[in-house]
């Protein structure tokens, strides 16, 4: 991408937009950089050192610079109301067909917030009210959440966490997440990934009941459905 034609008359951020335009094809060392936008080195190490403070950019295993996890955030909040708008009949249904509670969080900071639920109707049940704030440390929804991570947070997630390394590779494994008790004694869940447009997990779809219904192995029984209600949302999401 040449800087000539994004031009808005503000130098340094057509030239920040360059350098994300030229790692949206995959990661990219300095010298990569340089010679992708034309920006001198100097030019384009201070940049993107800036742009990964804001957390635009980031780095993988290997120290190259890539896209940040900020810019899934805001790809995510852009979609919000989409994903919001379609959420409605999309939990009823799956509450429906399990007779479970459902929810759907989104992850915000170092917690993660219900921004849309279906209550089951009657009986012993788990009710989190939409805008209820939840840890990132215990529950299916939160594996979910944290499983598909860029490997700095990934990690950064794992400290203090009731889930393991080798749980959330379980969980990217078979595209869902079960818990047991992790986060309310006698309560169980089962989770399932929303996709944006990326392929970035955006929210996380959750079937909530007491484990003498759900049984200690509550995937068994919801994994399928709480996979295709997610599903279902990541299409009306990835295309909006």
């Amino acid at each position: 991408m040449d800087i000539s034609d994004i031009s808005s008359g503000v130098g340094v951020l057509d030239k920040a937009a360059v350098i994300l335009g030229a790692l949206a094809s995959g990661p990219a060392t300095l010298a990569g950089l340089v010679a992708s936008t034309g920006l001198s080195r100097p030019t384009a190490h201070r940049l993107a050192l800036a742009l990964e403070r804001h957390r635009l950019l980031g780095r993988d295993v290997q120290g190259r610079f890539v896209l940040g996890p900020r810019i899934g955030e805001l790809s995510a909040a852009a979609g919000e109301d989409v994903l919001l708008a379609a959420a409605g009949p999309v939990l009823t249904s799956l509450r429906d067909a399990t007779g479970e509670s459902v929810q759907l969080y989104r992850r915000q900071g170092e917690m993660r917030v219900c921004v849309a639920a279906a209550e089951r109707t009657a009986g012993l049940r788990d009710i989190v009210p939409v805008g209820s704030t939840l840890p990132m440390k215990v529950g299916s929804a939160a594996q979910v959440l944290v499983a598909w991570e860029d490997p700095e947070h990934f990690y950064q997630a794992l400290q203090g966490a009731r889930f393991t390394a080798t749980a959330l590779s379980g969980v990217r494994r078979r595209g869902w997440a079960q818990s047991i008790g992790e986060r309310e004694p006698g309560m169980a869940s089962v989770s399932a990934p929303v996709r944006g447009a990326s392929d970035r997990v955006v929210a996380a779809v959750t079937v909530t009941g007491p484990i003498q219904r759900l049984t200690r192995h509550p995937g068994a029984r919801l994994a399928k459905a709480a996979v295709d209600a997610a599903d279902r949302l990541t299409e009306v999401v990835s295309h909006s």
